[in-house]
């Protein structure tokens, strides 16, 4: 239960960081690629939250790694279009990463068929 809340702290840590870092996006970039960020951050953390609080735990999780894989690439697109410098992009990899494997082990933990009738939250 531990690990369910400290990647929560996480997700949320790289959501206030990555806001702050959004705002000072050009304009060009700030309502595509900013917004887009920005909505599957908190989509992550739905998620997550979610997959704490259901016994469907393997399809949230699934979903969760999904959408971490696929801010990875905006991360990445937005250090090729030089809207973030590489140091920030740098940082927001490692957290990503973190993320990452606390998802996978969860993910393990859990195993493909959480299913199960009676199965405790």
């Amino acid at each position: 239960m531990a690990a369910d809340l400290e990647i929560l702290t996480r997700t949320y840590d790289l959501i206030l960081w990555t806001l702050n870092h959004t705002a000072k996006f050009p304009r060009s970039h700030r309502y595509s690629l900013g917004t887009r960020m920005e909505d599957r951050l908190y989509s992550l953390l739905d998620d997550l939250v979610e997959a704490k609080y259901t016994r469907q735990k393997s399809e949230m999780l699934r979903r969760a790694a999904l959408r971490l894989e696929q801010i990875r690439y905006q991360f990445r697109m937005a250090k090729a279009l030089r809207i973030i410098p590489l140091s920030s992009h740098h940082h927001a990899i490692k957290l990503l990463d973190d993320i990452g494997r606390q998802l996978g082990g969860w993910r393990k933990k859990v195993g493909p068929g959480d299913e199960t009738p009676g199965k405790p939250v």
